[in-house]
């Protein structure tokens, strides 16, 4: 094939890299904040799913764990509070999770997949030192807005680890009949939503992607880690060898 020449010095690039650092606009008050709080390091809330309930007997064994077997008890949508022994099979009954496993079950009774989740489990948390009664009512706000007439909830404070934290049963089914699937963009809402209600009660919070902080953890291919556990990686005793020779040469 017969090359050419191309001349762009008249032509705009196809591919101008200078122009993404440049948006013609100054950020808004909301970026400048964000902007701001990363650059200051300020305690990043944490939203995680630690699981879900697909049988009865798992969303009772999950309330009663994290409630403490009624000792502690949950605080329920209904501006009510729930306790004492058998707690969570009222709660079970009141949210009609019964009529949901049942309806689960008929619909796959012939197939082998698993059934949809009852329940999902959720923690919010922040690091040492936060205020726990101002993490609990960061999530209450956050509940009242996301699931209030929609998907029943119950939650509870824990505060005895360092970090205090908040556990949330969350219906799957909404009173409408409408499922919840959890995404990620749906994990970044609520953590913006967890770190501005923090906020506003004077506690500095932050909800930064992970990539962001620069934080990115690259993963050892399957293969390498294999070979690494037998002791037979090339791949890691180059790397070795290459960190050998940084340091004796003073890097």
């Amino acid at each position: 094939m017969k090359k050419r020449t191309l001349d762009l010095t008249d032509e705009k690039p196809l591919l101008d890299i200078a122009a993404y650092a440049r948006k013609g606009r100054l950020p808004t008050p909301a970026e400048r904040l964000h902007i701001s709080l990363t650059v200051h390091r300020a305690p990043e809330v944490m939203v995680k799913v630690s699981g879900g309930a697909r049988t009865l007997s798992g969303v009772e064994r999950h309330m009663a764990y994290i409630g403490r077997e009624g000792k502690l008890g949950l605080d329920v949508d209904t501006e009510g509070h729930v306790g004492g022994k058998g707690f969570e099979r009222d709660l079970v009954e009141d949210w009609d999770l019964d009529v949901d496993a049942l309806q689960n079950h008929t619909r796959n009774s012939a197939s082998t997949r698993k059934p949809p989740k009852l329940v999902h489990n959720i923690i919010f948390s922040m690091p040492p030192g936060t205020s726990p009664a101002a993490v609990l009512r960061a999530v209450q706000k956050l509940a009242l807005n996301e699931w209030a007439l929609q998907h029943r909830y119950a939650m509870t404070l824990h505060t005895d680890a360092d970090h205090p934290h908040v556990h949330v049963v969350l219906k799957a089914l909404s009173e409408q009949g409408v499922r919840l699937n959890i995404r990620k963009v749906t994990l970044r809402s609520w953590r913006a939503q967890f770190a501005a209600n923090l906020r506003e009660l004077g506690v500095d919070a932050n909800a930064t992607e992970r990539a962001v902080r620069g934080e990115a953890k690259s993963r050892i291919l399957d293969g390498i880690y294999r070979a690494n556990q037998r002791g037979q990686s090339t791949h890691m005793y180059q790397s070795r060898q290459a960190a050998v020779r940084e340091l004796s040469s003073g890097g």
